[in-house]
């Protein structure tokens, strides 16, 4: 994910109560912020719900925010995450149905429901997965995110990262079948 033209201009405007910059802000985030939490939750409504809290957090937390050198994405992505885990706090993670408006944009029934298929299977592999071992392998495969963007998410080193990652990735290949499989499920290639 590329930093928004003038990040750091937007941020400070946004603290101080800039319409148009929290807006900006937004339409930069939305839609990355929106596809991890959907890859977590239950459902595209939940995933909606979850995001408009990320940016209302974003716009509470925005007069506070210290540039720290990591990228900005970064802080949204474990607010994201905070309020995923808040989520499921008290309640029993176990493998969601994937809803139809995630399936697939294909206009062959054939091809949506093989496309569903494949999904609810990676989502079903996805959740014997601890929570941050799943928040990596969305990052990085789903979001595109280097380790090192990943590991400030996350709040780990790079090493620790890659280490996590090999394990993780070790862990969907028995549960989809083979480690190239599940690399081509994590880049939305299916089987």
């Amino acid at each position: 994910m590329q930093p928004l033209a003038d990040e750091r201009q937007l941020i400070m405007r946004a603290g101080r109560g800039d319409k148009d910059a929290v807006s900006t802000l937004y339409e930069g985030y939305a839609q990355a912020v929106f596809r991890y939490i959907s890859y977590r939750v239950e459902s595209n409504t939940v995933a909606e719900d979850l995001t408009a809290e990320v940016f209302l957090r974003m716009v509470q937390g925005l007069p506070r925010y210290r540039d720290t050198g990591a990228p900005f994405g970064a802080w949204l992505f474990r607010i994201a995450a905070t309020q995923v885990a808040d989520h499921y706090r008290g309640k029993r993670r176990a493998a969601e149905p994937l809803s139809e408006s995630q399936a697939s944009d294909e206009t062959d029934p054939l091809g949506k429901v093989a496309k569903a298929q494949e999904q609810a299977h990676l989502r079903q592999a996805l959740a014997t997965l601890s929570a941050d071992e799943q928040s990596l392998l969305i990052l990085r495969f789903m979001q595109g995110l280097p380790h090192a963007e990943v590991a400030g998410i996350l709040g780990k080193s790079d090493a620790a990262i890659r280490v996590m990652q090999h394990r993780a990735l070790k862990t969907l290949a028995k549960a989809l079948g083979t480690d190239a499989k599940a690399r081509s499920y994590l880049r939305g290639e299916g089987s």
